[in-house]
């Protein structure tokens, strides 16, 4: 189990501010406030890499985490720390608030460049964009004025079958930025309770 490595990052990390963690990814992923910087898979901490810090975690020699979709290995930007890094919680704290700012600038990059696709915004495949012009929702700003709820009744009416609430969080995802299994479980209910009228 993940448990040892993930209670020790919590603890460690805990003086950047509000840490939650979450399934992601095969293991459990770190969260400052709304944004994830680590990683924890098979007991092994795994830091986030962006332009700024990849090639500097290269050069000591981590590698990044790769997992298997649909038989096909996905390279992420989370790197595996050295065991030795352990012992030093200094650089380890250093290490992961450079993640962590990573993570975060990486984010409000994204924000800025809003995709013009709906298949390029989170969650979303190029299915999803299909199913979602049929419903007469093409553009990212369509779904944003639509909203989680109205778009998903679109699709179930456009499409006549029942699907599954799991493209509710999807589209919500889609809208706010983030990975649909993040959404909070409040948000969630508020969802299905919109859905429900």
């Amino acid at each position: 189990m993940d448990k040892p490595a993930l209670k020790d990052a919590m603890r460690l990390f805990a003086e950047f501010g509000n840490i939650k963690s979450r399934s992601m990814f095969g293991g459990f992923g770190l969260f400052c406030e709304d944004t994830m910087f680590a990683l924890v898979v098979n007991n092994t901490l795994h830091l986030r890499a962006g332009k700024e810090n990849e090639a500097l975690l290269k050069q000591q020699g981590l590698a990044p985490y790769v997992y298997k979709k649909r038989g096909f290995p996905v390279v992420t930007k989370y790197f595996a720390i050295p065991d030795g890094w352990w012992d030093d919680h200094q650089k380890l704290i250093n290490e992961a608030k450079n993640a962590l700012d990573v993570a975060i600038r990486d984010r409000s990059l994204k924000t800025e460049t809003s995709p013009s696709r709906l298949k390029d915004l989170p969650n979303l495949r190029l299915a999803t964009e299909r199913m979602l012009k049929k419903a007469g929702i093409d553009t990212p700003e369509t779904l944003q004025k639509h909203g989680a709820v109205n778009a998903y009744k679109a699709l179930v009416s456009a499409h006549d079958t029942d699907l599954s609430l799991e493209l509710l969080w999807s589209l919500e995802g889609a809208i706010t930025g983030k990975h649909w299994s993040v959404v909070p479980p409040q948000r969630r209910q508020e969802l299905l309770q919109h859905l429900e009228k």
